[in-house]
C-alpha cells in the first residue's frame, strides 16, 4: 500500500516520542501490505474500527493513540486523515 500523509505522523510524533517505534512499525507494516477488504486488515489487526466510506481507525500503543484513515483497496493506497490521543478520538465528528 501507498501511505500518504506522513507529514501527519511525523508532527504528532514530535510531540509524542513514546509512540514512535510503533508509529514507524505500522508504516513499514502498511506499506508492505496487498489489502484488498477490510478482513484483510482485520486479519492483522483485530482491534482496528471499521467505519463508513472505508474509514479505518488503528489502535496504536495499546489504545493510546487513534489513527483515522481512509483505505483505498483497488488503489492501494492509505490516506492518514489525523491521529490523536484516545480522548481526542472521543470527540472526533465522522
Amino acid at each position: 500500500m501507498k501511505v500518504l500523509g506522513l507529514m501527519i505522523l511525523d508532527e504528532f510524533c514530535k510531540s509524542h516520542a513514546d509512540c514512535v517505534a510503533q508509529m514507524l512499525a505500522w508504516i513499514a507494516e502498511a506499506k508492505e501490505a496487498e489489502w484488498t477488504t477490510p478482513n484483510d486488515i482485520r486479519a492483522r489487526y483485530a482491534n482496528a474500527s471499521f467505519l463508513q466510506d472505508n474509514r479505518v481507525i488503528f489502535n496504536i500503543k495499546g489504545n493510546s493513540y487513534r489513527l483515522d484513515t481512509k483505505v483505498y483497496y483497488e488503489r492501494q493506497v492509505i490516506i492518514v486523515k489525523r491521529i490523536g490521543t484516545h480522548a481526542e478520538y472521543a470527540r472526533w465528528k465522522f
